[in-house]
């Protein structure tokens, strides 16, 4: 769905109250239900543990955050001078001001106060909370994003509106660009900074910066016809990360822009129930099997005005990444059974589109944002040829490649190329699948295959990378186990030059006075049933005695594209549960990232088998240690992790878990979107009976134990009927269940006051079931 354009349609409910009324009464059956069925526990003896300060739920959410001040969207500017970054308030570390790093002086200075753009008490349009969701960035206030324009311009969106913030030097001069009540986003200036771009009521729009003038780029939107330019549908920006539907030719002449027709796709009504109103979202939802939206790409010319379709796609094919390079329109489409990522290329008038190579998979795949156009000509791509994610050369014409990488390990991403010495940079998981690296390659050598991989980074800690526009320099972020994020400023071999961040755990930091009940994960492995090694970690409290016997909390992920076990600075919510008496397991199992595509295709056609299977063998391994109570574990995950929970709970013999709590659970995989479910899945049609046996009904009969349900009532990506139906089921068969739903709120349980909730909700039913650890 496209979040400004897309016709929804909301009106108030004339049943209102009876409707909540009704979900109250459901809930609070549910709650009574479980807990007369499942009591309290006899209180088990504890550890004997260190005096050290311990978290508690309420400090845990609390400002200035446990992790430092970690800063985001780290960027260096077009001519390296400077480093940009979103930090939060130590006051309120959900809202973020918008900084800036001088590489010459190392001098740090606030650019835009998001206090004077975006109020406290502003109120997020609907379009605006729903794109959040789709960026993940629905928890943060204040500045969300931004985007550098020329060496001394920035857009920032903020409060609906596009401000332009000017460099000078007398200081930053900040400017709203946008006038109207509507909400505008996607802002970009153009690639010589004589306009800003936008999109207002599903249209493409630009100012230009001399003038003022606003002209609207591309047709008018029709919302009765669902009908919509310049955007990214809902499954482009949810499934594929595109989060744009425009885009600049670096000489300015061009536009390529979206038309996206939505009027074939399914209307999925959606309650958005809030704390005092009922609201129905008429909500585009492309479900597995069902149509998906037409999306057509046309080029609008400055030269002359015109504007051109130049190609059409869907609604059994998708766009999925759009690119310049070299004056060519480069766009990727893949077809509706996603075993194919098709390279189109058009060099200009009359804009004849030839396809010069393809990547093919027998089952899913996947996609990447590596498209890098080599000054001398080819481009830098990243495939799945061998099964594992490497760097290839292309030629432009033929399609002729040449593999740069290889190698029974995974390239994350190509980050720059220094053009003066050849030398490419990129990351990947090179010595071990739980450290991110930045390593770098020399492309001089006309045998690239054969050529000398250097590791630019230490061990020790994983780091992400964001590269200069010369290559000659790179801003890198790591953490560990025991140190939080720390951001820094590096030459290309790797040598800091200045912190941006150090974020010492000093006696200033906030997390310093926890820093003596610390606790690390220990890393491991087990074997899966086909012989591959699966990574665990498993975190013990403070004080850890091995003679004693502790309750283990699983907390489970398990889906594609994610990866969970790593050498990083760890949830705190781990943190928090080993304080108060708990081990915690995670593991990695197969079906997830950053492994190469056998581990990954374990699932295809038939998810909640192979990975249940895995996680099983986890909790078997933790039965087997002595200082693990074999009665006391339980499971519990968010999302895919709901979904894991649930499947791994109704799968397991009798006794494995003494609880679980599933969070915005996928129950039936015909609930969910096209492009992620036909992936692994195929259609409800072609894949019926893996489709039965994937979902949770199918082993329904499993779910005897004591459970608890968590949702969002509002949540538009998985949405709410894929509890509410569960609940039901349930219900019909008399099997208890806990519930606890939250008004308003989507995909993600968002503000310091919910998440304490829900970190008391989940604990409380946890230790009425696994019995209070002593900490």
């Amino acid at each position: 769905m496209t979040p400004a354009e897309s016709p929804l349609v909301s009106r108030r409910m004339t049943i209102r109250s009876y409707f909540m009324a009704a979900m109250a009464a459901l809930a609070l059956a549910g709650c009574a239900a479980g807990q007369a069925a499942h009591a309290r526990p006899p209180q088990q003896d504890t550890p004997q543990m260190t005096d050290a300060r311990r978290l508690t739920p309420e400090r845990l959410y609390a400002s200035p955050s446990l992790s430092g001040s970690t800063p985001r969207a780290v960027r260096f500017s077009p001519d390296g001078r400077r480093v940009t970054f979103l930090k939060p308030r130590a006051e309120e570390s959900a809202r973020y001001d918008l900084w800036q790093f001088d590489v010459a002086t190392g001098a740090q200075t606030l650019l835009v106060d998001s206090t004077a753009i975006d109020p406290a008490d502003a109120e997020l349009s609907e379009e605006e909370k729903a794109l959040r969701e789709r960026k993940r960035i629905a928890s943060v206030r204040g500045i969300a994003d931004y985007a550098w324009g020329t060496a001394d311009t920035i857009i920032v969106p903020a409060g609906g509106d596009i401000h332009l913030v000017t460099l000078t030097a007398s200081g930053p001069q900040t400017r709203r660009l946008t006038q109207t009540d509507a909400f505008e986003y996607d802002a970009k200036v153009s690639p010589k900074g004589a306009q800003v771009s936008f999109i207002r009521d599903g249209a493409l729009y630009a100012i230009d910066l001399a003038s003022g003038q606003e002209t609207r780029i591309s047709p008018a939107a029709q919302p009765g016809k669902a009908i919509s330019y310049g955007v990214a549908e809902f499954v482009a920006q949810e499934e594929m990360s595109r989060y744009t539907g425009y885009w600049w030719s670096p000489d300015e002449r061009y536009i390529a822009f979206t038309e996206v027709d939505e009027s074939g796709v399914d209307i999925i009504p959606r309650f958005d129930i809030a704390a005092d109103k009922v609201t129905v979202i008429e909500q585009r939802y492309p479900r597995a099997g069902r149509p998906n939206a037409k999306v057509a790409l046309l080029v609008f010319d400055r030269n002359d005005g015109s504007t051109r379709k130049i190609a059409s796609v869907g609604p059994d094919d998708y766009l999925a990444r759009v690119n310049w390079a070299h004056g060519s329109l480069w766009f990727q489409t893949v077809n509706r059974d996603q075993t194919e990522i098709r390279y189109n290329r058009t060099d200009g008038l009359p804009w004849r589109i030839w396809s010069p190579f393809t990547e093919e998979q027998e089952r899913w795949v996947n996609l990447s944002d590596d498209f890098l156009a080599l000054p001398e000509g080819g481009l830098l791509l990243t495939h799945e040829l061998d099964g594992f994610r490497h760097i290839y050369w292309r030629d432009t014409s033929s399609g002729t490649l040449r593999q740069i990488t290889s190698g029974e390990w995974v390239v994350s991403g190509i980050k720059g190329y220094d053009r003066a010495t050849r030398t490419l940079y990129f990351t990947g998981f090179r010595e071990t699948p739980l450290e991110q690296h930045l390593y770098a390659v020399s492309l001089v050598s006309s045998d690239a295959e054969g050529a000398e991989i250097r590791r630019i980074t230490p061990e020790g800690g994983s780091w992400t990378i964001t590269m200069g526009a010369d290559a000659k320099s790179y801003i890198g972020t790591f953490s560990s186990p025991s140190q939080p994020p720390q951001v820094g400023l590096y030459t290309a071999e790797g040598t800091r030059i200045a912190w941006i961040e150090e974020n010492a755990l000093n006696a200033g930091h906030p997390y310093a006075p926890y820093l003596e009940a610390h606790t690390v994960p220990e890393f491991g492995t087990l074997t899966a049933e086909d012989g591959q090694t699966l990574y665990y970690s498993i975190q013990k409290p403070p004080g850890f005695d091995p003679a004693k016997k502790y309750p283990v909390i699983v907390e489970v992920y398990g889906g594609p594209h994610v990866q969970r076990v790593a050498n990083d600075w760890r949830p705190l919510g781990d943190q928090f549960l080993t304080h108060a008496g708990y081990i915690v397991f995670r593991l990695d199992n197969r079906g997830t990232w950053n492994r190469g595509k056998r581990f990954e295709d374990v699932i295809h056609r038939l998810t909640g088998g192979p990975e249940v299977r895995d996680q099983l063998a986890g909790v078997a391994w933790l039965k087997e240690q002595p200082f693990v109570d074999a009665g006391r574990i339980a499971i519990q995950g968010w999302s895919y992790g709901g979904y894991m929970t649930l499947m791994t709970y109704a799968q397991a013999p009798e006794g494995t878990f003494a609880a679980a709590v599933a969070g915005a659970s996928v129950t039936d995989w015909a609930l969910y979107d096209t492009f992620y479910t036909e992936r692994y899945m195929g259609t409800p049609e072609n894949n019926a009976e893996g489709y039965h046996a994937s979902s949770v009904f199918a082993h329904i009969d499993g779910l005897t134990g004591p459970l608890m349900l968590i949702h969002g009532m509002a949540d538009d990506n998985v949405t709410f009927d894929n509890t509410t139906r569960l609940m039901a089921e349930l219900q019909a068969r008399g099997q208890p269940f806990e519930l606890m739903t939250y008004p308003g709120q989507r995909h993600g349980i968002q503000g310091e006051a919910l998440q304490l909730h829900l970190m008391r909700t989940r604990l409380d039913f946890l230790e009425r079931h696994l019995g209070r650890p002593q900490p």
